[in-house]
């Protein structure tokens, strides 16, 4: 019987980072992936597992998680509405209604319009679409969806917010089951994007957990992406 779990978007993204990682050179990467870029992290290390040392996942899922096999309402919601302020869609995607988190919400936004030139350009109209379908390839219901977890013999860090409506929280709680080496936080009072309103604290989390003495003894310096990495290592992001 042919195994279709593996014939996904996200399975042909990972070979895509795979080549571009390939390029770069390393013998060994710390992976990070947010949100659909957590489902391409763990296919790229199931794909790969020699390859990444340690493996950060973000705002995701599993296989088949709760809520995956479509958008959730509230995320229907949220893209189906209209923004007289185009990027402040991103206060209903990544933050909580709440006074706080709204207000880290709008330092985000400072940080993101605060760089003017080389920008990465503008997304256009079949984005949106294939980004949905790869997720709901990836959430589409099937026999055992979280076995394959337990190939995943990596150190994992998932992080996620408290109230992810985008990928539901109560997915970082499956991965952390069902993964072998695998450690949760959760941040208050927050939703899909709880890196961005804990970013020096989500910084100080990952890099500690990149630099735990438990891997060797080799020096630990801090990368130009503001996480510490080992010289051995790569720090890449998807």
């Amino acid at each position: 019987m042919t195994d279709h779990t593996h014939q996904t978007a996200p399975t042909q993204m990972a070979r895509n980072a795979a080549a571009f990682i390939d390029a770069l050179g390393p013998e060994q990467i710390d992976l990070l992936g947010f949100s659909l870029g957590g489902l391409v992290a763990q296919q790229l290390t199931l794909d790969r597992p020699k390859h990444v040392r340690r493996l950060v996942l973000v705002g995701t899922g599993p296989r088949s998680g709760d809520g995956m096999a479509t958008l959730t309402p509230e995320a229907k919601a949220i893209f189906g509405k209209t923004y007289a302020v185009p990027d402040e869609l991103w206060l209903e995607v990544f933050f909580s209604p709440t006074e706080t988190s709204q207000a880290a919400g709008q330092a985000f936004l400072q940080r993101l319009r605060a760089r003017k030139e080389n920008r990465d350009p503008s997304i256009n109209e079949k984005v949106a679409p294939a980004q949905i379908a790869a997720l709901e390839e990836w959430g589409a219901p099937r026999s055992e969806p979280y076995a394959y977890l337990k190939n995943i013999k990596q150190p994992v860090l998932i992080i996620n917010g408290s109230n992810d409506v985008i990928i539901y929280t109560v997915n970082s709680f499956i991965l952390q089951r069902n993964l072998p080496n695998a450690q949760l936080i959760l941040y208050p009072d927050s939703n899909h994007g709880s890196q961005y309103q804990f970013p020096e604290l989500f910084v100080e989390h990952v890099a500690l957990f990149l630099a735990e003495p438990s891997i060797g003894s080799s020096r630990v310096h801090k990368s130009h992406l503001g996480c510490r990495r080992r010289e051995s290592a790569s720090a890449t992001i998807i």
